[in-house]
């Protein structure tokens, strides 16, 4: 059988690194095209309350399950440093403790997103002719939160052994079968809200189900077995410690967007659609951005776990060269042709004037988010995410706020709200090149793999 994984301590970083981010970059693509499906297929067969019903629980989602998506981050730092060291043991361990958190965190959040989901929406201010559908989609997309856990965590298992390209075949499929089922439930039954929540809750368990069948029958480190998953405590003490401020990273950035979303609400619901049309189109880019974030983590991370310090500060100046380029490339598109994407999900002139005045504004200067996710990347994949952490507090969400409702005070503008995301990117990557270039992330970890030695 053809080898699927990748040992990302030999060879040409430039190539190794694009072979591997690629399939990455398409794997984001696809998985931001779930909800951007939704949003499409709600927008056009069931109007503008619809759509902006889907757009309204974006941010509300992505809060409750960001943290345990962090910690799945520690989970694949792990893995990949003890594949790169070559323990079969310790990769086990973490492989069995990676998915048990999976499905521990996944059975917290479902009874939490389900019966709590309407006073959360609530406190956002969702608008009230909408706020009934939101709850409704909201609650059928939280029954799906354990595949949900499972996929990202078993796709992050798979990509931190090399093998980025079966979690996007996979995608692939789940994407196809997304597709036809949607057209089915709301295009053709007009099941709205109900429709693409039940077509994202059977595409993502059909995903969850191939990987952890790819899991289970592979023959390598990483090869699942259903009785071995459980908690093994001093491998999950090392997740929590890398995961930990991962996950506050992302429950700190998701705060922040929904700080913004419920200024947004308060310019009605022709914004929050027109806006939620354009959060899925710039996705896009921050998506490509991930991509390449998550690239350069499991590639310092196999090199850390392997010794080779050598290999690590050349990958991330050659993955930050990549990401400018794609994102910057990504963002003039979007620029360019914004008013007829937006289009694509309603018609409507001021749900679509809405989404360009952001995709203009937000949307070209997603470069600049660059810097601060491939260094954080770097870092993550080297054991330290503590300042990653604190930078995006401070940055991300702090400085933020302070903007939204410092400026909104004098000028009531929508427009105020969308300049705070690349207030936010700018500061947080000048911390974090500060950091890169004058923290002890280096030293500590050479420190750390000599200690191993």
């Amino acid at each position: 059988m053809r080898r699927q994984t990748v040992l990302m301590t030999e060879g040409p970083i430039g190539r190794q690194l694009l072979y591997y981010a690629l399939p990455l970059l398409l794997s984001s693509f696809l998985q931001q095209m779930y909800n951007t499906i939704d949003l499409l297929m709600v927008g056009r067969f069931g109007g503008s309350e619809a759509m902006a019903a889907v757009g309204a629980t974006s941010y509300l989602n992505y809060l409750m399950i960001g943290f345990f998506l962090g910690l799945s981050t520690g989970a694949t730092v792990v893995v990949a440093q003890y594949y790169g060291s070559g323990s079969f043991d310790l990769t086990q361990k973490a492989v069995h403790t990676a998915i048990a958190l999976s499905l521990a965190g996944g059975a917290v959040l479902l009874p939490i997103g389900y019966f709590f989901s309407p006073v959360f929406l609530r406190l956002l201010g969702t608008p009230g002719d909408v706020i009934g559908q939101s709850v409704l989609y909201i609650r059928i997309y939280f029954c799906g939160v354990i595949s949900n856990m499972v996929y990202n965590m078993g796709a992050g298992i798979l990509r931190a052994v090399g093998d980025s390209r079966r979690p996007l075949y996979y995608l692939m499929y789940s994407m196809i079968l997304h597709i036809l089922v949607n057209l089915v439930l709301v295009g053709a039954l007009h099941l709205g809200v109900v429709g693409a929540g039940v077509t994202y809750l059977i595409s993502q368990t059909f995903s969850a189900a191939l990987v952890w069948i790819t899991l289970a029958r592979s023959d390598g480190a990483y090869q699942l077995y259903f009785r071995q998953i459980h908690f093994h405590w001093d491998v999950l003490k090392r997740i929590i410690k890398i995961g930990l401020p991962a996950g506050l990273q992302s429950m700190v950035i998701s705060v922040s967007n929904i700080t913004m979303q419920s200024q947004i609400n308060r310019f009605g619901s022709m914004a929050v659609a027109g806006c939620a049309a354009a959060s899925k189109v710039n996705n896009f880019v921050y998506t490509a951005i991930s991509a390449f974030a998550l690239a350069i983590t499991n590639f310092v991370g196999q090199n850390v776990g392997a010794g080779k310090f050598d290999r690590v500060k050349k990958s991330v100046w050659i993955c930050l060269m990549m990401t400018i380029g794609v994102s910057a490339a990504l963002g003039l598109v979007i620029w360019a042709f914004g008013r007829q994407v937006i289009g694509w999900f309603n018609s409507d002139p001021g749900v679509i004037e809405h989404g360009y005045q952001m995709v203009c504004i937000v949307g070209t200067l997603y470069w600049s988010h660059s810097f601060a996710e491939v260094f954080s990347g770097a870092v993550k994949g080297a054991g330290s995410a503590t300042f990653a952490m604190v930078s995006s507090l401070i940055c991300m969400c702090v400085l933020r706020i302070l903007f939204i409702f410092g400026l909104l005070h004098y000028w009531f503008d929508i427009r105020v709200v969308f300049l705070s995301y690349p207030v936010g990117w700018i500061s947080n990557g000048l911390c974090m090149t500060a950091y890169y270039f004058r923290g002890k992330w280096f030293e500590r970890c050479k420190d750390l793999q000599l200690q191993k030695g």
